[in-house]
């Protein structure tokens, strides 16, 4: 019983891709960076570290550190979240946070507190939605939906960027996995006017299960309706590609958001939160 960690992900797959694939929604994160990965070659992300928990033989959790980004920890039994931050410590790792449900982020935050003396603080508190029933925006704003191409490359880097620096993002996106999904059809530009004034995005499925991620309107477009459109349409590009599931996170400080998916047919499944570490 305890932790592997590896920095070797077909070793982690091998190990741990059952226990993933055995709720692919709530791992919908895990599942597609390491299918990016395989796709797009394991230097995607630098120095990247996998680990799997075990007991009685079967594997119970999962974390995964892609360089700057949080630690994601899988659901977990109880003693797995501070075993991790007994393993972490052991390494001499600098974990700048770590994302993962209330419970076992609690139990690694006391756990890390102890070991090293960092308390952690609550930078975002997240939930996870999966459509039930899509419902299209009635009436839908001015405009149309379209998929994005290589002639967007430069507004789609952009709007990525852009993004994540509204959403408090750990340093900038990755350009090779904005170009990645970019080159498989994975973003949504809807158009009004003539331009481009809203940006949705989503990921492949994996296990039956597609993300839609990220959604982007700029301020000057925004309350007109954009937002909804974009994301319907990216919804049922993913339905239309086969996803028996389309999963999606918001912020929770963020009712407007929230609201707008609800109307689409996206229903809560779990809560997680971010604690980052001075």
């Amino acid at each position: 019983m305890g932790w592997a960690l590896t920095d070797d992900l077909e070793e982690f797959l091998a190990r741990a891709d059952g226990f993933l694939r055995g709720d692919p929604v709530a791992n919908t994160v895990t599942l597609t960076v390491t299918e990016a990965m395989r796709a797009q070659g394991s230097g995607l992300y630098r120095n990247a570290l996998f680990g799997w928990w075990t007991a009685g033989g079967d594997v119970q959790a999962t974390c995964m550190w892609t360089g700057r980004y949080p630690v994601l920890l899988s659901a977990m039994p109880e003693p797995a979240a501070p075993e991790l931050a007994d393993a972490l410590a052991g390494r001499d790792a600098d974990v700048p946070a770590v994302n993962a449900t209330p419970t076992a982020a609690s139990g690694f935050a006391e756990a890390w507190e102890r070991l090293t003396g960092t308390p952690g603080r609550v930078i975002m508190r997240q939930r996870l939605h999966r459509l039930a029933r899509l419902e299209m925006p009635d009436p839908p704003p001015q405009g149309a939906a379209r998929v994005a191409g290589a002639g967007d490359r430069e507004l789609v880097h952009d709007w990525f960027a852009a993004f994540h620096r509204d959403a408090g993002g750990h340093g900038d996106p990755n350009p090779a996995v904005v170009d990645g999904r970019l080159g498989e059809g994975g973003i949504t530009l809807w158009e009004a006017g003539g331009r481009p004034v809203a940006m949705a995005g989503r990921t492949p499925a994996v296990a039956g299960a597609a993300r839609v991620a990220p959604v982007y309107t700029p301020s000057e477009h925004r309350r007109r309706g954009y937002g909804a459109a974009v994301t319907a349409a990216v919804t049922q590009g993913a339905l239309d590609k086969g996803a028996a599931d389309v999963v999606l996170f918001t912020d929770l400080a963020n009712p407007t958001s929230n609201g707008v998916y609800r109307r689409l047919g996206y229903r809560p499944v779990e809560d997680r939160v971010v604690l980052a570490f001075a």
